[in-house]
């Protein structure tokens, strides 16, 4: 029942201040899409107010924060058009799309993600010092591999990027656990 985030700054301070008493111990960030910001700004911010760094950021089909979000806003879109935006994206189950009490649930949670996202406006901080990995899909239509290789400007330790099979969700695939679980040994 709490009223979701549509500004990326306060959801970031809020983990930042929950999550600072369990960073006793080694961390790292893996974000997707959205994720991916959110993993980044919180980096910053952790980097920022206390001073401590993820042992890696994993990034996976997010635009680098530097490269302005394309194509014009949906989140404010009336429902009929907003609706047909999400089917359009493939992003969200056509079961959900098509439950009508659930998307009455749904649709502000959906609307708050997307407005975190088409308002986010970077701010130029030096770059991390902790490893990027990125990843993203061979067959995704929005996020290329010059979109990922991006990153790289935001790290002063080592990038790495793999293109994995699938489109923008291309997670369920046992070689992305793979490859997260040796870059973290």
């Amino acid at each position: 029942m709490e009223r979701p985030f549509t500004q990326l700054s306060p959801l970031v301070e809020a983990l930042g201040q929950a999550l600072v008493p369990l960073l006793d111990k080694p961390f790292a960030f893996f974000g997707h899409s959205l994720g991916s910001l959110v993993g980044f700004e919180l980096a910053r911010w952790l980097r920022r107010q206390h001073g401590v760094h993820p042992v890696r950021l994993f990034v996976s089909a997010g635009r680098a924060p530097q490269i302005p979000h394309r194509g014009p806003p949906i989140h404010a879109l009336p429902r009929k058009d907003f609706l047909a935006e999400l089917r359009r994206l493939n992003g969200t189950p056509s079961e959900l799309l098509d439950h009508q009490e659930l998307m009455e649930i749904m649709l502000p949670l959906l609307r708050a993600d997307f407005a975190l996202y088409e308002t986010y406006a970077y701010s130029t901080e030096p770059p991390l010092n902790c490893p990027i990995s990125a990843f993203g899909g061979l067959q995704d239509h929005r996020v290329n591999d010059s979109d990922l290789e991006a990153w790289r400007s935001q790290t002063s330790d080592s990038f790495s990027l793999r293109m994995l099979p699938g489109d923008h969700f291309f997670l369920n695939q046992p070689l992305l656990l793979q490859v997260v679980s040796q870059e973290l040994q």
